[in-house]
């Protein structure tokens, strides 16, 4: 067995001196020092669970380099092991990556669509782009989260793939079927994630080359009020969760409890056991054994069952009312939060009977412009019909249900409907019902009908009417590395290629998914790293230069996303939808007052070449993806300076990234932040995203119902499409230090 000396352990100390600065020696050379008191001698896997177990309690979580070299440990002992099954030596582990593809290939470890795609030259070719040193640019929690989730691992789940290997294969993935300088295509996108200027979702990282499992982040599905549709609908919502999609399902179009059912009053027992029979699919159906299934459903606020729905979360009262895996979303038109405001009165109605007396549906409708528009219409016409049985409630005690629930669950997410409809690019073809998981995907909806099921051949045929299933396809910019590397050009150009190659080569097993994904091929390019971005930068979250710096940030990712697009449009074609969109009649500029030279030269590009994608730009939550990355999440705001990441097998210290004594001062915790000025920024990032953001509101559990209001109402006036979780602390918060500056 391999051996390690107190000499070698010096070296690799020198080495980190090297590279982290001659200023970080002291705690290095002191944390060394107790490594060798401890393991004078040993294995080199002994030493690295030293560091990467035991030794943790040797270092202060202040000195933030500790993680690089418990990375660098943590390396050494998985080089260690990969060296052996390779027949190797632990600098020659990359080497053997070609034979190493035909391996596990030939396992069933790794698609046989591979093999198809490149010869074994090209294999050989590749391995010489791989660069073994971007593992060192890893945090010890990035890294773990890494090999612990994503790199391909044999049946006895031993690690056969290395980090550098991931990247790689994710790249050679996306790019098999490019025609033109495929090699050099696939080097970019290596390029891109193994210098963590960008990450892939989740479902992209984990099955990318692996032979089960697809590539899109979530899903949308649109509910039809029949029998035949709920059950379909669930059918296709298992189907999903099975292969690792988290689902939003809008539950708007079904009858509410009392509606008729042919005819027979008070037949219908309303939308709860449907919910309750995706709340029981969702903990049924688990992601591969990894983790169970993830279903939010949204319902619109003048539903007849909304109070039932706000409950279904609360964990005292009647359990047979509850779903408690379920997470909820609640549709807001402005007339709603409007009443709010003036403390007026709210009517809720039964989808189903609008409908048969109306002519109808009152979701089929939102206001066109602030304060005017078709929804407000339909819905007075609804008030004023007094065939309609309706229950009449103050519009503020419903928002008190509302906002009860957010403060004891979390939920129910906000999706301000109207201005969703009006930002839509596409709503020349359809209109969005709700959003997904994360509130951050608005794309075109409608729901998948029964049409007849018979006997042909001897085979039972059925046929189904497809509605517009929507498939989210996601990846992000890390801006705390692209933006100080200046690499924003270069890098959403090959992101926004490997996002809609993903489209094509995504194999989803829901027709109806496969066709949305097919006519408006949308995309969701995002963002993490904002809080380590502005720390950076040396700037405060709670100021107008953070407002400006989101406005003119997003306004360049967004030319830059569009531009790509369009060009890849005019070597690929445009989406099938283009004709009639507002990327085509130049609405979609008009409408953000996109008036600058280069605005109106990219508008021209459009209209001339098309556009690739339907929907550009979504910013996810990227909590695991930040971590992998070394990050913060998301456009939120930390938690805290130090923490601890915990999982069911290990609970890991974390310090927010490049903290110093300088940063230190523009890291404030959450819960400490006026969020009005998160909404501030979100408000200038929102224009220039065409679909959404994830965005948290951090309160504390001392925080009085008129602040909470106060922010909702804000977040509406703001323009936000939506608000995600509403996140309470439930303890006493420590004081902020960086409150004091």
């Amino acid at each position: 067995m391999t051996t390690i000396s107190n000499t070698t352990k010096q070296e690799l100390l020198q080495q980190l001196i090297n590279e982290f600065g001659e200023a970080n020696i002291a705690p290095l050379v002191k944390v060394n020092e107790k490594w060798m008191a401890k393991y004078p001698e040993g294995t080199t896997s002994a030493w690295a669970k030293s560091m990467s177990l035991e030794a943790l309690s040797f270092l202060d979580e202040q000195e933030t380099y500790w993680t690089f070299v418990a990375a660098r440990i943590h390396l050494q002992d998985v080089y260690e092991k990969v060296a052996v099954q390779r027949g190797t030596t632990t600098d020659g582990v990359y080497e053997k990556f070609a034979s190493n593809v035909q391996k596990l290939i030939s396992k069933g470890l790794y698609d046989q669509r591979i093999a198809e795609s490149y010869s074994p030259e090209e294999l050989q070719q590749l391995t010489e782009i791989i660069v073994p040193e971007r593992d060192y640019l890893f945090t010890y929690i990035g890294l773990k989260t890494l090999l612990d989730r994503y790199v391909a691992r044999d049946f006895d789940k031993t690690i056969v793939e290395l980090p550098q290997e991931r990247w790689l294969m994710i790249a050679m993935t996306l790019m098999k079927d490019e025609k033109d300088n495929r090699l050099a295509k696939i080097k970019e996108s290596y390029w891109a994630m193994s210098n963590l200027y960008m990450t892939v979702a989740t479902p992209t990282l984990s099955n990318a080359g692996k032979p089960h499992g697809q590539l899109s982040s979530c899903f949308i599905d649109t509910v039809d009020d029949s029998l035949q549709g709920i059950y379909d609908s669930n059918t296709d919502v298992a189907t999903l969760s099975k292969f690792g999609g988290g689902i939003g399902v809008y539950m708007g179009k079904v009858r509410s409890r009392g509606s008729s059912i042919r005819g027979f009053v008070g037949a219908s027992s309303g939308v709860l056991p449907w919910i309750k029979q995706l709340n029981n699919t969702a903990v049924s159906v688990d992601q591969l054994g990894q983790r169970q299934g993830a279903i939010a459903v949204y319902l619109d606020v003048w539903h007849k069952d909304i109070f039932t729905f706000l409950d279904l979360r609360l964990n005292n009262g009647d359990d047979r009312l509850r779903a408690h895996d379920i997470f909820t979303g609640i549709c807001l038109p402005d007339l709603f939060m409007e009443k709010v405001d003036a403390r007026e009165e709210w009517h809720l109605f039964d989808p189903h009977e609008v409908h048969r007396l109306k002519g109808y549906s009152l979701e089929d409708f939102y206001d066109e412009k602030r304060g005017k528009g078709s929804f407000r219409e339909k819905y007075e016409e609804c008030v004023n019909d007094y065939r309609l049985s309706r229950e009449t409630v103050p519009a503020i005690d419903l928002m008190k249900r509302i906002m009860r629930s957010q403060l004891e669950t979390g939920v129910p997410f906000m999706f301000y409907r109207d201005e969703v409809n009006r930002s839509n690019p596409n709503k020349h073809a359809g209109m969005v019902y709700s959003s997904n998981l994360c509130t951050e995907i608005f794309q075109n909806q409608s729901a998948t009908s029964f049409e007849s099921i018979q006997l042909e051949d001897d085979i039972i045929v059925t046929r189904r009417k497809p509605g517009d299933f929507v498939v989210c396809n996601l990846s992000s910019i890390n801006l705390g590395r692209a933006v100080p590397a200046d690499v924003l050009e270069r890098l959403i150009k090959i992101q926004v290629r490997m996002l809609d190659n993903v489209i094509d080569l995504n194999m989803i097993p829901v027709p109806q998914a496969e066709r949305t994904n097919a006519r408006y091929r949308g995309i969701g390019l995002g963002t993490f790293g904002w809080h380590h971005l502005l720390a950076l930068n040396n700037i405060r979250w709670e100021s107008f230069d953070a407002v400006e710096f989101a406005d003119k940030l997003y306004e360049r990712i967004a030319f830059l996303t569009i531009q790509a697009s369009s060009e890849l449009a005019k070597e690929k074609g445009a989406y099938p939808l283009f004709e009639g969109s507002d990327w085509q009649t130049g609405a979609y500029f008009e409408n953000r007052y996109y008036e600058s030279e280069q605005w109106k030269g990219l508008r021209q590009e459009v209209a001339t070449n098309g556009i690739r994608n339907g929907y550009l730009m979504a910013v996810a939550p990227n909590s695991s993806t930040s971590i992998l990355a070394g990050s913060t999440a998301s456009i939120d705001p930390i938690f805290q300076k130090f923490y601890s990441e915990e999982k069911k097998d290990y609970k890991i210290p974390v310090t927010v990234p490049d903290l110093n004594s300088e940063t230190t001062w523009f890291y404030k915790s959450a819960y400490f932040i006026d969020q009005h000025w998160t909404l501030k920024q979100n408000a200038a990032r929102q224009r220039h995203i065409d679909q959404g953001v994830s965005l948290n509101l951090y309160v504390q559990n001392t925080i009085k119902a008129k602040e909470l209001l106060d922010l909702h109402l804000d977040a509406w006036k703001s323009g936000l499409k939506t608000t995600y979780y509403v996140r309470s602390t439930s303890v006493e918060l420590v004081d902020c230090d960086s409150c004091s500056s």
